[in-house]
């Protein structure tokens, strides 16, 4: 039998979950967690063969639960469930130690045999998650400078705010949108903004 838990902050996305499951003769669910921190405390108790992560949740996010479970737990077996195809953020979870990345809504094609899978000791990546990464795999990565600057950008802030909140030049600034715009093959901020939410560099 193959214990699985569930960590989404959305009960109607566990109850699909638990639906899916409760017609397997060789998969059961242990435990259901709301937010990272419940999955840490949880997997202590319940020892799950393959735990099912979001990514998104409130208090502790997917990411920081994976590396702390697995922190812990080497052995730990998960696959992340999640809305998002960024190949930045399959590349973070897959870092942190996750075996498999699933898109949510593939979940009832894809679901059980991912789980069968990742606790026989296989990775799983979908076709179209694969695609993401490896078009992206020779790009320049931005730097963490880079990536708050993009975070401000996103949030509404003109070059000159950027400038005060992070105690840099407005002549700066405009180098790392350039270089910002540069690697992502951006034609303006607003489209840069939208590459990076797209690809998980960040979030809103």
């Amino acid at each position: 039998m193959i214990r699985v838990m569930a960590v989404d902050d959305h009960p109607i996305v566990r109850d699909g979950i638990a639906r899916l499951i409760a017609s397997q003769p060789d998969i059961e669910l242990v435990a259901e967690a709301s937010d990272g921190s419940e999955a840490v405390a949880l997997f202590r108790d319940h020892r799950p063969d393959v735990t099912l992560m979001d990514l998104q949740m409130p208090k502790a996010n997917g990411i920081d639960a994976i590396g702390a479970i697995r922190g812990e737990f080497p052995q730990a077996r998960i696959i992340v469930l999640t809305t998002y195809a960024g190949d930045v953020q399959v590349m973070r979870a897959l870092k942190a130690g996750a075996q498999g990345y699933l898109l949510k809504g593939s979940l009832r094609k894809e679901l059980l045999e991912t789980i069968r899978a990742v606790h026989a000791g296989q990775k799983r990546l979908t076709p179209e998650i694969a695609g993401q990464v490896a078009e992206h795999v020779t790009d320049s990565p931005l730097t963490p400078r880079e990536i708050s600057v993009l975070k401000l950008i996103a949030e509404g802030n003109a070059n000159k705010e950027i400038a005060a909140q992070l105690s840099l030049s407005e002549e700066s600034v405009k180098g790392y949108v350039s270089n910002i715009l540069d690697k992502l093959g951006a034609n303006d901020r607003t489209h840069a903004v939208t590459i990076g939410l797209k690809r998980g560099i960040i979030d809103l």
